[in-house]
Parts: structure tokens; C-alpha cells; sequence
């Protein structure tokens, strides 16, 4: 699997479960008394340490288990 490939395959993984947890903050949140602006405002925070979080722990396990030795950056 080539460096695309690589980068490609972790970006969609990584995006794909932050949307999900952000998805699910909303859904749980709209079950409160929040705001809209509260709720879209957790959401979108939820999303953006998601990815932070998520980059790095999925790309190198997408490497590992296609046994890339290329850097993403």
C-alpha cells in the first residue's frame, strides 16, 4: 500500500468516527435543556479533539496493518 493509499484509508477512518462522536454528543445533548448554540458548539468541539486525538493512533495503526514504512504527513 502506497503513502496515499496510507493517508487516504487513516483520514477517512479518523473523520468518519469523529463524526460519529460528534453525532452522538448531539443526540444525547438534545435530550437536555441546551441551546442550539450550546449543542453545535459542543459538537464542533467534540469533532475537533476527536480528530486531534484520532490522526495520529489511526494513521499508525493503518501503517502497522498494511505494513507501510512511509511517513504521512
Amino acid at each position: 500500500m502506497n503513502t496515499r493509499s496510507v493517508g487516504f484509508t487513516s483520514a477517512l477512518t479518523y473523520t468518519t468516527v469523529a463524526l460519529a462522536a460528534s453525532g452522538l454528543f448531539l443526540l444525547v445533548t438534545a435530550l437536555g435543556e441546551y441551546s442550539w448554540v450550546s449543542r453545535l458548539g459542543g459538537a464542533a468541539w467534540v469533532f475537533l479533539l476527536s480528530m486531534i486525538i484520532l490522526m495520529p493512533i489511526v494513521t499508525s495503526l493503518v501503517k502497522k496493518k498494511h505494513g507501510s514504512q512511509t511517513d504521512v504527513a
